[in-house]
């Protein structure tokens, strides 16, 4: 049975929380996941009650407490940040779905009957998932880079001649995804790719907004100054901004 003592340690209010997920990277032991949309800490043992995530979040959903905890385990808190290191690492090898492959299109035949005709896709290149894409892929060489929410090109009937013709694409979904392993993935990007320009599109709900949180962090990170445009799309299929 775990012994518990009185000490400071993480609280959050589910309430405030909008799972946008910029408190976890702030996180060194990994304690802050998001679960159902929300950010929660997972373990007490991962939480050592320094409080580095405080400052992070937008909402101010998370304060420090005292209560009745189990005590900070460093050695197993290290073994978290292990484990997902390495979920990390299978997840970006050995699948068919990361290999690179350049997608050619032939240019449409505008001439001809005026009658309707089905829309055709304008992306360039697989893979499109961020958690897929290698850092150094050369479709994001001297590029135009379109980073978009996962509800985006659902929500937005136009995307295709909009916003992702002759750009390159990344996806992602700052709510439901690994906030931490993205933002190190994008950092990554920046710091091995020659993008031009950025244009990153979200929903109008509270939590997407961390998607604009995540590309201007990662930049900071990277030490790039990259002209950046934000894009707010409504649920109803609408451009807000």
């Amino acid at each position: 049975m775990q012994t518990k003592s009185i000490r400071k340690i993480v609280r959050i209010a589910e309430k405030k929380c909008n799972g946008c997920g910029v408190c976890i990277p702030a996180c060194a032991e990994g304690a802050i996941k998001i679960i159902d949309g929300k950010a929660k800490l997972v373990s007490d043992k991962y939480c050592d009650g320094l409080g580095m995530c405080l400052g992070e979040c937008p909402q101010g959903a998370i304060t420090i407490e005292e209560r009745a905890a189990e005590e900070f385990d460093e050695k197993v808190a290290k073994l978290n940040q292990e484990d997902k290191n390495h979920q990390k690492a299978v997840l970006s090898s050995g699948c068919p779905a990361v290999k690179i492959t350049t997608i050619e299109r032939d240019e449409i035949n505008s001439t001809g009957p005026t009658k309707a005709t089905k829309q055709r896709s304008t992306l360039s290149h697989w893979p499109v998932q961020l958690t897929l894409v290698a850092p150094a892929a050369p479709f994001l060489q001297g590029t135009e880079l379109v980073i978009a929410a996962d509800c985006v090109p659902f929500t937005y009937a136009d995307f295709h001649q909009e916003f992702l013709k002759n750009h390159s694409l990344l996806v992602a979904c700052p709510k439901l995804d690994d906030f931490e392993a993205h933002l190190d993935k994008l950092t990554e990007i920046f710091k091995k790719s020659t993008i031009k320009s950025l244009t990153v599109v979200h929903m109008e709900v509270p939590c997407c907004s961390g998607l604009t949180y995540m590309v201007k962090r990662a930049l900071q990170l990277a030490g790039k100054d990259i002209p950046l445009k934000e894009v707010t799309i409504s649920i109803k299929g609408e451009i807000k901004t």
